[in-house]
């Protein structure tokens, strides 16, 4: 479905913050016979809904909103409404089209798009991709779960999106080229369980991409895809990390040595995946990655790392304190703990409790000596979920600032303290910044 296809029809567009206002100003510019707003979650963050917004389309709130997504001949909802709400499931029952504005974009630029996804990684290879297009020439808009909705972005010939599982759900076209870089369960209360996420997940590759880019070393992911042809990053046939001239590891595309392993900046063997992931893209979109390795050596040594993954603060102590407040799920937090193996480390975890199963951090905890403190409120049955291991040492924190606090106390010299909380960030804090800011200024203030 396109944005052309609402012309003449009656659309609700269900969602009155960001995405909800995008799809409003631009449905309105192509004729809808009706249009109107629903918003079921109104409270007092709520932006107000006037000017040109309210002159296209009324905002209509309560059980009333629902009548008025029935009624419609098509809903476009917002991202995150789950496809659990009561009003999705009797709107699925009653066969009335359900979409979102990331489909319709997605209706029009398939072609000139890069998608995204994946329960890990996604948000550091796709501003990898973007970074090396632009570095090759290949000047593109960055955007999607970044915070721009899609039917916001400004006219290009080439766009780089990072897409959620949500966004993922109701796409009806596939980008040109579509990149997964990990699989496990996450949002299993918004999708309705580990199946419908990765069903929802992979709807990125369902219709019709001209390339499938993935991460071949995840192993869920392979087990997901099966026998489907795909590009799988981190193979010797594509775009691979192995011995080099120098005897040092090196990046590779098949058998041509690139560039040393050193040049990139990011800790951690997942940052050397999504790497050879964004490298595959790269030479999929026609990119002469042999010819031009030299600059893409440059462009990736000074490719910056995103905020909030794996950033580290300086302190003075000599020890190193990890910003990794993004990592949500025990499996982001397995991945941040290999950043730093063989070093003294400290992990904080916890945050809202969504009933995740830990039993996965465990297990990849059982041979390891580390210490992690639990905060509120998922962290004591994290901690719970560690009891038992021998080299496993747990505490208990009453909030991140104590936990920063105690983390000093319980830290050798030279070693590492974590910020990786298994767990997401609302609840105790705003939002997910707001978790960080909180780490940091407890790491300022306990430095004295």
């Amino acid at each position: 479905m396109r944005l052309s296809d609402l012309r003449g029809r009656h659309v609700a567009v269900w969602g009155a913050g960001r995405e909800g206002r995008a799809a409003v100003t631009a449905i309105a510019a192509h004729g809808p016979a009706g249009l109107v707003v629903v918003d079921d979650s109104a409270n007092f963050l709520t932006l107000p809904w006037e000017g040109p917004l309210a002159d296209a389309a009324p905002l209509v709130t309560g059980e009333e909103g629902f009548d008025r997504l029935a009624a419609a001949d098509v809903v476009v909802r917002s991202p995150g409404v789950p496809n659990t709400h009561p009003w999705m499931v009797e709107l699925r029952r009653r066969s009335v089209p359900v979409t979102q504005g990331s489909a319709l974009w997605m209706g029009d630029h398939a072609d000139r798009t890069v998608g995204v996804t994946g329960s890990k990684g996604k948000s550091t290879t796709s501003s990898l991709i973007s970074h090396l297009l632009t570095a090759m020439d290949r000047p593109n808009v960055f955007g999607g779960n970044i915070g721009v909705p899609l039917l916001d972005l400004p006219e290009a010939e080439l766009y780089v999106l990072e897409l959620s599982s949500y966004q993922c759900a109701d796409l009806t076209d596939s980008p040109r080229v579509a990149v997964v870089t990990a699989l496990f369960p996450e949002h299993l209360d918004a999708h309705g369980g580990e199946r419908e996420y990765y069903r929802d997940k992979l709807n990125l590759i369902a219709h019709g991409p001209h390339a499938v880019v993935v991460n071949g070393a995840d192993p869920r992911l392979a087990a997901e895809l099966g026998d489907r042809p795909a590009i799988r990053a981190g193979s010797p046939d594509t775009t691979h990390v192995a011995t080099g001239p120098d005897g040092a590891q090196w990046f590779h595309l098949r058998d041509t040595p690139l560039f040393p392993r050193a040049v990139l900046p990011l800790v951690g063997r997942h940052n050397e995946g999504n790497l050879c992931v964004a490298l595959a893209v790269l030479d999929a979109l026609g990119v002469d990655v042999v010819a031009r390795k030299d600059s893409l050596a440059v462009a990736v040594a000074e490719f910056q790392g995103l905020a909030h993954r794996l950033t580290e603060i300086a302190d003075q102590s000599g020890l190193t304190f990890v910003d990794d407040t993004l990592a949500t799920s025990p499996y982001a937090a397995m991945h941040a703990i290999d950043a730093y193996e063989g070093r003294p480390l400290t992990v904080i975890v916890g945050g809202a409790d969504r009933g995740l199963d830990y039993s996965p951090l465990r297990a990849h905890l059982a041979d390891r000596e580390i210490t992690v403190i639990g905060v509120p409120d998922s962290g004591p049955r994290i901690v719970e979920a560690l009891s038992g291991l021998p080299s496993v040492r747990t505490e208990l924190a009453d909030d991140l600032v104590a936990a920063v606090g105690l983390s000093r106390k319980l830290t050798p010299a030279g070693g590492v303290v974590l910020l990786s909380p298994a767990a997401p960030s609302y609840g105790r804090f705003r939002n997910f910044e707001h978790r960080s800011e909180v780490f940091a200024q407890a790491v300022a203030d306990t430095a004295r």
